[in-house]
């Protein structure tokens, strides 16, 4: 078998992966990138685009059944959901997403190969497609292979034991579901069943939901959650499934199908990184600030490398990575990533969190003060800065409420243009939207607060 030469070789067609390699062939580098589905990865296939294709039309659903009950004077019959029909849709939102990436890599001159790729050494990976196994001698090799979903021991996924790529493949909306784990997946896709008309049941082993956010934060998330008919039970494990009840340390509960969200794992068993020296993270490969790894031309991007674990993370380490392989001298500042849960209702946050800062200056601003809030009935939530006391800048901001993921831009913008309180306070914001929040909260930081 004669060796297929290239200068770059992308593991991994995710986010992260196709990211780096359309740039690594605008810069006119040599580029293959392999991976078994289409391109894509977990975030466009079966995670990040599914699961919002999927909240969108259970938030449409559930506010058509609900719209008799508000004080808009709207009255509707009840209406019916074909969760068949409504994944079929979902999937041809993948399909054209799919399509596009294909052709901006075609557009950027880099091969994609289908295939399972496995590391002979450090240059070297063979690839098994469907016309047999291919072998590519790269220069420089990115690892770009993503994450997948933890799986308990004893609730193993098949059957009525679903992982969230399962949970979004549903073609009926099951009587009960019980959510095993209380993170951000979960929430978003037990949410959404709950919406659809499922009695969900979300069970936590922590004492809190979404443990990585302060209670400010998750408090209108609880609160919604239990006008939606959700249960919660904290401080509860489960301990295995049978005969349509999951058994907890709490005793059993009715499921007709089980969701286990307790998080994800890097997936790296299957493409022989043993064969290398790479240093470890634990299970995560350990890569510098250049997302160099141990070994000379190795890179690794995204998931493999650890928290936060977010696909907008992955596609600036590719970049950066193209770019460097270019010879051009770029650099990451990873000071301010904005993550965003798309619970109901939304959390969005970005750079420190309060009390991370020895002095600093923290305000919020409710939106049961705004009227863009009133006017969609939805008051729930807050904007919260944080700033540094010597000079005000802003470090950190942080957001629950309604639509509030369309923010996570300005936030991020604020802290990485190193705006202080004075220039968002300065700065007229369109009245009425729930961005004036923002600059109420600023105002507020620096004690001239208007409209609270």
């Amino acid at each position: 078998m004669s060796d297929i030469k290239c200068k770059l070789l992308v593991i991994g067609a995710g986010p992260g992966g196709y990211v780096c390699a359309i740039r690594a062939g605008q810069l006119g580098i040599d580029t293959v990138i392999v991976d078994r589905q289409p391109p894509g990865g977990t975030c466009l296939n079966v995670g990040c685009i599914p699961s919002k294709a999927l909240i969108h039309a259970a938030d449409e659903f559930y506010n058509i059944a609900h719209a008799s009950d508000g004080n808009l004077g709207i009255t509707v019959a009840a209406p019916e959901i074909d969760l068949g029909k409504t994944v079929a849709w979902k999937d041809q939102i993948v399909q054209r997403l799919n399509s596009g990436v294909a052709g901006l890599l075609k557009k950027a001159k880099v091969q994609f190969v289908a295939g399972n790729a496995r590391f002979v050494d450090g240059k070297t990976v063979t690839v098994q497609t469907d016309d047999g196994e291919k072998r590519f001698r790269a220069e420089n090799v990115v690892i770009a292979t993503g994450s997948a979903p933890i799986e308990l021991p004893f609730l193993p996924f098949g059957g009525d034991i679903l992982s969230s790529t399962d949970a979004l493949a549903l073609s009926q909306v099951p009587k009960s579901m019980v959510v095993v784990g209380g993170g951000y997946i979960g929430l978003e896709i037990g949410t959404a069943f709950a919406k659809l008309g499922a009695k969900v049941t979300i069970i936590e082993a922590t004492g809190q939901i979404l443990p990585q956010y302060d209670s400010a934060l998750t408090k209108p998330v609880t609160q919604r959650l239990k006008k939606l008919g959700i249960e919660v039970q904290l401080n509860t494990k489960a301990q295995g499934y049978a005969k349509g009840l999951l058994q907890t340390d709490k005793g059993d509960i009715p499921a007709d199908k089980v969701l286990v969200a307790v998080g994800r794992r890097p997936r790296t068993d299957s493409v022989g990184i043993e064969e290398l020296s790479l240093s470890m993270d634990g299970a995560f490969i350990d890569v510098n600030s250049a997302c160099q790894s141990s070994m000379r031309g190795i890179y690794a991007i995204g998931d493999v490398t650890g928290e936060p674990m977010l696909a907008h993370r992955a596609m600036a380490q590719g970049e950066m990575v193209a770019e460097r392989l270019a010879g051009h001298k770029i650099s990451w500042d990873k000071r301010c990533i904005p993550a965003v849960c798309f619970t109901d209702p939304e959390i969005v946050t970005c750079g420190v969190l309060p009390g991370e800062l020895e002095d600093s200056k923290v305000a919020e601003f409710p939106f049961i003060a705004n009227s863009r809030a009133m006017t969609t009935e939805r008051e729930d939530g807050f904007i919260r800065v944080v700033a540094r006391a010597n000079d005000d800048a802003i470090m950190g901001i942080q957001a629950v409420g309604a639509g509030v993921s369309e923010l996570s831009a300005a936030f991020t913008l604020a802290i990485e243009m190193g705006a202080t309180l004075q220039d968002i306070a300065a700065t007229i914001h369109a009245h009425p939207t729930r961005s004036e929040g923002f600059q109420e909260a600023a105002l507020s930081a620096l004690g001239k607060s208007l409209h609270i």
